[in-house]
């Protein structure tokens, strides 16, 4: 019995020593932490469930999709460590497949024209079609354009665009949600009818429209969206997803704000209230892409 007792003590002390490194956040060259191999190994894969639908009457004219991307890559934590983060490459860009494969086009800004910032450690390396995606769209992502400069100059009454896409990452959570010009974006395409995709963290931008505080005048008070609950946020740094504590939470700051989200897990739900479509997290990457697209054209029959 003694012998028993030795060994599982043993082997339990194995076992957290184990966890304790793969647990761990792993340093970047910048100061930063991305997610620890456990992390990855859980809530990362090396492919996706990319069905590659194909749509009978795609669109054949010149209807596009603005993308609004973030361009800032670390987020203090409410320890002060920083997470090195951005938009993450699956919630981009298995919708942008799906739009591309319904005929429309995506351009794609940041707030200034810095380059878009990409999660590349979540990067699905061995599916073919994201890559491919990644391959046609790397310059676009190395040189957006300005959403300054489009504000400024491309918000007319007669438009190419039919929606705004705000991909997730946490990274939408960086300078977004008090921009400006975003402000004057999703307001705009908001009074021309167009539709906005918004996906995991992507739906914290939605907050830029509501930068004068005023809660009843918010355009999205009583809708209701698939997010990625601050809930799953709160629990990520145990894995060493996170190097500590989220410094704010989003969700919440949209709950005061009238929205409700329909789900408590970071799953497949997808969500269309009137003009605004979302999900909850990278699971809904697939089914969100194909009911944007989907959507989107059947708003031009």
């Amino acid at each position: 019995m003694k012998k028993i007792i030795i060994g599982l003590v043993s082997f339990l002390m194995l076992a957290f020593i184990a966890f304790y490194l793969t647990s761990r956040p792993t340093a970047t060259e910048d100061g930063a932490y991305m997610p620890s191999p456990l992390a990855l190994k859980l809530a990362t894969s090396s492919t996706t469930d990319f069905d590659n639908t194909a749509y009978k009457n795609p669109h054949t004219g010149n209807k596009k999709v603005l993308m609004v991307c973030t361009e800032e890559r670390n987020m203090t934590m409410a320890n002060g460590k920083k997470f090195s983060t951005g938009n993450h490459p699956v919630e981009m860009m298995l919708p942008m497949i799906h739009l591309k494969n319904a005929g429309f086009d995506i351009d794609i800004v940041t707030p200034t024209g810095k380059p878009v910032k990409i999660e590349m450690w979540a990067m699905p390396e061995e599916d073919k079609h994201v890559m491919a995606l990644y391959a046609e769209y790397k310059q676009q992502f190395e040189n957006p354009g300005k959403l300054s400069d489009f504000v400024q100059n491309s918000m007319t009454d007669s438009t190419d665009y039919i929606a705004v896409y705000l991909p997730g990452g946490h990274g939408a959570m960086l300078g977004l949600p008090e921009n400006k010009d975003l402000n004057k974006l999703i307001h705009w395409s908001h009074d021309q009818e167009m539709h906005l995709l918004a996906i995991c963290h992507g739906p914290a931008a939605l907050l830029a429209a509501n930068l004068d505080g005023d809660k009843d005048s918010f355009i999205y008070k009583g809708y209701k969206i698939a997010a990625f609950p601050d809930a799953i946020d709160e629990q990520t740094p145990m894995i060493g997803y996170m190097p500590g504590r989220m410094p704010w939470k989003f969700g919440e700051r949209l709950n005061n704000l009238g929205v409700t989200i329909i789900n408590q897990e970071a799953d497949n739900t997808c969500h269309i209230d009137r003009r605004l479509i979302t999900g909850a997290s990278p699971l809904a990457a697939n089914d969100f892409g194909k009911l944007a697209a989907n959507t989107l054209l059947k708003a031009l029959e």
